[in-house]
C-alpha cells in the first residue's frame, strides 16, 4: 500500500501562497456574500446605520470563515492508495482501493475524489463521500484494464474540499502515484520435446564441477567448516596447505530467446500487429523454459541481454519468478530499435555454449537472413519463428520470399516456421516442434 498524507502545515511564503489560493477558490455564492456584505458595509457607513453595518459585517466575514476553515482542514486528510496486482497481462483487470482518513477532530464537508488514471487504462474515477467523521475512514475501489503494454502511472489523487455553506471549494493533490505493469499475454505452450539437443540440455543429464562458480577450475583452499572428507590429499601436498576438492552438481540446461525488434523489420502497429505477436511468444517462451528448469536470457537484436551478469543467464531455480519477473517488465516496455542489423545479438552469441536458441523475427533481407544462419553453429538447437509483416497487413498468404527465408535458415540447421497471421502460440509451438530440416531430419527434430 502506497500512501500520502496533505503535509502537515507549511511556513512563511508556502502558507500565505497556500492562503492565497484558497480565497481563489471562493465560489459564486462565496464571491456573492462577500460582495454584499462590503456593499452593506459601505452603505452603513454613508448612511450611520449601525445594525446595517452588523448585517454587512457577518455577510462578508461567513465566507471569510469558511476559507479559513477550509484552509486549515486540507492538512488533516490523509489519503492511501493499493494497486492489486501492480503487474498483470494485457487484457487483464486490476483493482485499485483509495482509502481517505481524517486526521483531524473536526468532520470534514464534501469531498470528492478523482484519481488521474491514462486514458489507456480508462475514464477517470470520480466518486463523492458526503461526510467523514473526526477519526473516520472511508475506501472506495475502481478497476483498470489495458489491452496495450507498458507502464502506466496512477495518480496523484485530488481532493475537492467543499465547506458546509457551499461558500469554497479547494482542490488538492496527493503526491503519492503507483505504477501498473501490464505485461504481454502469454500462452501456455505444449510441453513437446526437442531431440536436436546436446547432451546435458533440457533434463539437466550433464554434471559440472562446482563450488565458487565457473572460474574455480581447481581446487580450494581449505575454509572454515568444510567437511574433512572431501581434502584432497595430492592438491594439499603440492601446495603445502590444506585444499579441499569442488563437489559435482547437475548443469542447468541455458536457452536464449532472441527477440527481433528492428522497426524496419516490422510493419503495422496496434494489439494485432506482427510485432506484438513476436513480444507475446517471447514472453511464453521465457515462461514456458523458465518452468522447464532451463537458465535463460532474454537478448535483443541491439545485443543487451536480460539478465544481466557474468553469463548473462538467469540464475538457480530459487530465483526464476524474479528472472520471469525482470524479464517480463522488459517486455512490457520493449519497442522498435533503430538498428538495420542483428550483427550485435550475433557478437553476443559468438561465445558459444549457448544451449537453445529461440528466435521471433521480423522481416528478413538477404544479408540478415544469412547472418541468423551463422548463429546456428554457435548454439545446441536453434529454433525460428519468422513473421512476413506485410501479409499481417493484408490477411494473406505468407509471401514467397519468406519461405525462401525460411528455407535458408533450415539449410544452416535451424528448425525454422514462417507464422502466418493471427496463428496462436501455442499451434506455431506445436508445429514447431513436428518440424524437419532438409539438410538434417535425422538429426534435429523434436523440442521440450
Amino acid at each position: 500500500m502506497r500512501g500520502a498524507a496533505v503535509p502537515d502545515g507549511q511556513r512563511g511564503e508556502d502558507d500565505r501562497g497556500g492562503l492565497r489560493a484558497a480565497f481563489g477558490g471562493l465560489t459564486t455564492r462565496g464571491r456573492s456574500f462577500l460582495a454584499a456584505g462590503v456593499a452593506a458595509a459601505v452603505c452603513a457607513y454613508v448612511l450611520g446605520q449601525a445594525d446595517l453595518l452588523r448585517v454587512g459585517l457577518l455577510l462578508a466575514a461567513l465566507p471569510l470563515i469558511c476559507v479559513l476553515v477550509l484552509h486549515r482542514t486540507r492538512y488533516r486528510v490523509a489519503a492511501s492508495r493499493r494497486l492489486t496486482p501492480q503487474r498483470v497481462e494485457a487484457g487483464s483487470e486490476a483493482r485499485v482501493q483509495l482509502r481517505m482518513e481524517n486526521v483531524s477532530k473536526l468532520p470534514t464537508g464534501l469531498l470528492m475524489l478523482q484519481d488521474h488514471v491514462p486514458y489507456m487504462l480508462g475514464p477517470r474515477p470520480r466518486f463523492v463521500l458526503d461526510r467523514v467523521e473526526a477519526g473516520g475512514r472511508r475506501e472506495v475501489s475502481y478497476r483498470v484494464r489495458s489491452d496495450l503494454r507498458g507502464r502506466f502511472p496512477l495518480g496523484p489523487l485530488q481532493l475537492r474540499l467543499n465547506d458546509p455553506f457551499g461558500m469554497c471549494e479547494l482542490t488538492r493533490a496527493f503526491s503519492a502515484y503507483d505504477t501498473l505493469t501490464v505485461v504481454p499475454r502469454t500462452e501456455a505452450l505444449p510441453p513437446v520435446k526437442l531431440a536436436g539437443e546436446a547432451a546435458g540440455y533440457g533434463d539437466g543429464q550433464q554434471r559440472s564441477l562446482a563450488l565458487a562458480g565457473d572460474d574455480d577450475v581447481i581446487p580450494r583452499a581449505y575454509r572454515h567448516g568444510d567437511d574433512l572428507r572431501r581434502v584432497h590429499w595430492r592438491s594439499t601436498a603440492r601446495y603445502g596447505e590444506l585444499m579441499v576438492r569442488r563437489e559435482e552438481q547437475p548443469q542447468r540446461a541455458r536457452c536464449t530467446v532472441l527477440l527481433d525488434t528492428r522497426r524496419v523489420a516490422y510493419q503495422g502497429t496496434g494489439p494485432d500487429s506482427a510485432f506484438e505477436w513476436a513480444v507475446s511468444g517471447a514472453a511464453s517462451s521465457l515462461v514456458h523454459m523458465l518452468e522447464r528448469g532451463y537458465a535463460v536470457r532474454l537478448l535483443t537484436d541491439t545485443g543487451s541481454a536480460v539478465p544481466e551478469g557474468s553469463d548473462g543467464f538467469a540464475g538457480s531455480t530459487q530465483d526464476s519468478a524474479d528472472t520471469a519477473g525482470l524479464m517480463m517488465d522488459t517486455l512490457a516496455i520493449v519497442d522498435h530499435s533503430e538498428g538495420a542489423g542483428l550483427s550485435r545479438a550475433s557478437d553476443v552469441l559468438r561465445g558459444g555454449n549457448e544451449g537453445l536458441l529461440i528466435a521471433f523475427l521480423g522481416d528478413l533481407d538477404e544479408e540478415q537472413a544469412a547472418l541468423t544462419a551463422r548463429m546456428r553453429g554457435r548454439t545446441g538447437a536453434a529454433v525460428a519463428f519468422v513473421l512476413d509483416s506485410g501479409t499481417w497487413l493484408t490477411g494473406g498468404a505468407v509471401s514467397g520470399a519468406v519461405e525462401n527465408r525460411v528455407r535458408q535458415l533450415r539449410e544452416a540447421g535451424w528448425t525454422a516456421l514462417a507464422v502466418a497471421p493471427g496463428a496462436r502460440i501455442g499451434d506455431v509451438w506445436q508445429q514447431a516442434a513436428g518440424a524437419r530440416t532438409e539438410s538434417a531430419a535425422d538429426t534435429y527434430g523434436g523440442w521440450s
